[in-house]
């Protein structure tokens, strides 16, 4: 009897322990999270978009963990998003030639893809795009979780 307890005292504190460091890695990027750009930042920055596409929740491979919901724009310098991404740590935005909508899409053509920045914020965004990117080059803005390898979201901004 006395091992039986033992062992289950060792279950359930394991147990408690992995649902706290689970919580722990869901929550930490949002307590960390800078100030997000509000809509009127976002709306002057944007004026002279050259390129619109949709973050949809109901994308192929997102799920109720990875979505991403909005308008994205796209000028030369900066993709800015008036929405919202679901919570998570280690947030990338890439450029593709090619329409991204799972992860098994990302990994097959990531070699043609362009890193762009590092998303911090999950309601609003706005991250610069480095010179000697030409976003005319692309048709497709992804949101990527380096850390977890998973897929995000996606916008498809040209045909």
């Amino acid at each position: 009897m006395k091992h039986f307890t033992f062992a289950l005292l060792t279950l359930s504190h394991l147990s408690i322990g992995g649902i706290g460091f689970a919580v722990g890695i869901y929550l930490l990027p949002i307590l960390i999270a800078p100030d997000a750009p509000s809509t009127q930042e976002i709306q002057k920055k944007i004026e002279g978009s050259l390129f619109i596409g949709q973050f949809d929740r109901d994308r192929l491979g997102s799920d109720r963990f990875h979505w991403g919901e909005g308008d994205v724009y796209l000028s030369r310098d900066v993709i800015a998003l008036d929405g919202k991404l679901a919570p998570g740590p280690d947030y990338k935005i890439y450029l593709s030639p090619y329409y991204i909508e799972t992860e098994q899409a990302f990994l097959e053509h990531r070699q043609h893809m362009r890193y762009v920045s590092d998303v911090k914020t999950f309601d609003n965004f706005m991250v610069n795009v480095p010179s000697g990117i030409d976003i005319s080059k692309f048709n497709t803005v992804v949101v990527w979780c380096e850390t977890f390898g998973e897929y995000i979201t996606s916008a498809q901004f040209k045909d």
